[in-house]
């Protein structure tokens, strides 16, 4: 193993490794990357801790291969390492023995691209304290991250990122009116709030709307110890909550099953210029998918492949709806799939000149599809006829 452990930093194609299984029970797991600091490469190593935690070190990369020897078999029973040329799989079994699985090539491996040991430069500061990152526990008094917070960081400022690019439909000139709708504990209502209102310093009437009325009551409270005066949060059905005008941008972040859809239709209805929308769970589909006698069977035979294409075929046939009714869309990546598997955002831009032939094109590709699987989704008889 140590022959295999100096070649991957001597040729420096590691993407990241993983300690996992740790004979510490105060450590969850721990990560490791390639860095270029000034006086050389390193291997950085964060451990997690499961009081919240995290520890960094950096090991000289000549020292790297002998410093994850010390650590394997004994401190961490698996090891994975992932190259740029394949994968590795290293696995101590409880009597002891060593089990290495290698599929990483020899030749021919492009090197990792090596990042500096700095911050990413985020729309929301990383060092620095924002009023309602603190406020929701994302930070402390100081700017910290908190460690448990740090994808929650990340998926806030990525957001952001999506509305920024997106910002030039939004602005018209006049208020911003935006709605969040089952906006839950709120992150990302507080986060496009600020971001409009301080960093962009626009005026802005935002509506918040969830069914949960302790998650509504705790975030009012908090808009109000901000400052936050145009941020209102309402407890209630979407389907029911009267909107003030045509909305900038209509934004909902894993809304469950058909509560997408709802969201979809709340968009669409009130003629949102912008609409940015992460679906959940796909519950829908998954009932209605059954064999049907064609070649999309087999995508069915295997509970875990069905689920994943219930989400897809759910996920496409919205997309196509929202074409069907005027939209320029995209499904995009939200965040790293390792920091959730609910990483789609649904991409929605009202077009000034919509064409009709299009239109029609696209109403038949959703109808060929909904025959083809033999499903009747939420919306279809409202959107996309």
């Amino acid at each position: 193993m140590k022959e295999l452990l100096n070649s991957v930093f001597k040729n420096q194609t590691l993407t990241k490794l993983t300690l996992s299984k740790p004979e510490d029970k105060t450590i969850l797991r721990t990560t490791g990357r390639l860095i270029k600091l000034k006086d050389g490469i390193y291997l950085a190593l964060e451990s997690f801790l499961t009081d919240g935690k995290a520890v960094h070190k950096n090991i000289p990369i000549a020292e790297a291969a002998d410093a994850l020897l010390s650590l394997v078999p004994d401190a961490y029973k698996q090891l994975n390492i992932q190259t740029t040329g394949g994968d590795c799989e290293v696995k101590v079994s409880k009597k002891g023995k060593v089990t290495v699985i290698d599929r990483i090539r020899k030749e021919n491996t492009a090197a990792a691209s090596l990042t500096h040991n700095r911050e990413k430069q985020y729309i929301l500061p990383a060092d620095k304290p924002v009023d309602f990152l603190v406020e929701l526990g994302v930070q402390d008094k100081d700017g910290r991250i908190f460690d448990k917070k740090r994808s929650k960081f990340r998926q806030i400022n990525r957001f952001l990122e999506m509305v920024k690019d997106v910002e030039a439909h939004i602005l018209t000139g006049n208020e911003l009116y935006i709605l969040d709708l089952c906006c839950g504990k709120s992150y990302l209502s507080f986060a496009v709030y600020y971001y409009f209102t301080q960093i962009r310093g626009l005026n802005v009437v935002m509506d918040c709307v969830d069914l949960k009325q302790d998650v509504i009551a705790y975030c009012t409270e908090v808009a109000q110890k901000l400052g936050y005066k145009g941020l209102h949060f309402v407890a209630g059905d979407i389907r029911q909550f009267p909107i003030r005008r045509q909305p900038d941008l209509t934004v909902s972040l894993h809304a469950c099953d058909i509560a997408t859809d709802i969201v979809l239709a709340k968009g669409i209805d009130s003629g949102s210029r912008v609409i940015l929308s992460t679906p959940c769970c796909h519950h829908e589909m998954m009932h209605q998918l059954s064999p049907t006698g064609n070649a999309t069977d087999l995508l069915l035979e295997h509970s875990i492949l069905k689920q994943k294409f219930a989400d897809a075929a759910t996920d496409a046939l919205r997309c196509k709806l929202l074409q069907i009714n005027g939209y320029e869309v995209n499904a995009l990546e939200l965040i790293d799939p390792e920091e959730t598997p609910k990483n789609v955002l649904i991409r929605a831009v009202k077009s000034k000149k919509p064409d009709s032939k299009k239109i029609e094109q696209y109403k038949q590709e959703y109808d060929t599809l909904c025959k083809l699987l033999n499903v009747h989704p939420y919306l279809q008889d409202n959107y996309a006829k």
